[in-house]
């Protein structure tokens, strides 16, 4: 009909302000997708080829198949930073959630203060683990501490506390359950308060005590918030460094070396990148099967 645009001149239009949106879409992402690819994507698939190599970061590097692999699973001190880092996670995990929800319970009350008692309990998760590691030392310290202080004022022998490896691994979850507690106090506050009270109410009308509301209502209730709280602190545990550096270095005889620190140590301090590299991928493929663990069992719940 005349007076109508045809098809044929609306196409290219069209077309062309489809482009247009297109390249100012990518002209304003572009940063962002560079960035990720540079400090994200790009250093992992170097740090994967690295495993496969020998490299000392100064000359220039051969390739040697799995054979950082494999000298890993021969490797008494990578053995002895696992098994540390494992009973690390046994001992840090099940209690700071442990903790986190008792100390929630007991915060999701009116009492007086209760906003005190809540930021007192979360500021220690705020401090870095490097100022924690600075002041635990000072208070550790086995000639000049404050905690042998104490513990003579009590009559107790002094402890050698960071620097006896029967202890050294066990005071570093306690100052990690003081520090970490707090953020699962503050998570399992957020999905306590979101239990309808109504089911409480009924629960108790029929006669349920304060064990059978726990065990039946709040429980259910707060198991989303527990598995996503189980698998946060699992890999926050498998990739605990900070702590470990600020304090022991490691030590006493390896009692403390964890899997990140072993990483650190090999490619900074020994200056065999590509072993390593070998061994952080180790502890990728773990930290793999543990969010695929965890998954499988939520989904089977």
């Amino acid at each position: 009909m005349p007076g109508l645009p045809s098809p044929i001149t609306l196409a290219p239009t069209a077309r062309s302000r489809r482009r247009r949106e297109t390249a100012a879409a990518w002209t304003y992402v572009s940063p962002a997708v560079l960035i990720i690819l540079g400090l994200g994507v790009v250093p992992v698939a170097w740090s994967l080829l690295l495993s496969f190599q020998a490299d000392d970061l100064v000359t220039p590097s051969r390739f040697v198949g799995v054979d950082n692999y494999a000298a890993l699973a021969q490797d008494p001190h990578f053995a002895q930073a696992v098994g540390n880092t494992v009973l690390y996670t046994v001992l840090y995990v099940p209690l700071s959630i442990l903790f986190g929800f008792l100390l929630a319970q007991a915060l999701n009350r009116r009492i007086r203060l209760a906003g005190v008692y809540r930021t007192l309990v979360f500021v220690p998760f705020v401090l870095s683990a490097t100022a924690q590691g600075v002041l635990f030392s000072f208070i550790l310290d086995p000639q000049f501490g404050a905690a042998n202080s104490v513990l003579h004022h009590l009559g107790v022998s002094p402890q050698g506390f960071l620097t006896d490896p029967a202890q050294a691994l066990l005071v570093l979850v306690g100052i990690t359950l003081w520090s970490g507690t707090g953020f699962c106090v503050v998570v399992y506050l957020a999905a306590l308060q979101d239990v309808p009270p109504s089911l409480v109410e009924a629960a108790r009308l029929d006669g349920a005590g304060t064990l059978r509301v726990l065990r039946h209502v709040t429980l259910p209730a707060v198991t989303p918030v527990t598995a996503f709280l189980l698998l946060w602190q699992l890999i926050t545990s498998l990739q605990v460094f900070d702590l470990v550096y600020v304090t022991t270095k490691g030590g006493p005889l390896g009692s403390t070396t964890v899997i990140v620190y072993f990483v650190w140590e090999q490619a900074f301090k020994n200056f065999t990148a590509g072993y390593g590299a070998a061994s952080a991928y180790v502890l990728a493929l773990g930290l793999l099967v543990v969010v695929l663990a965890v998954r499988v069992l939520r989904g089977r719940r």
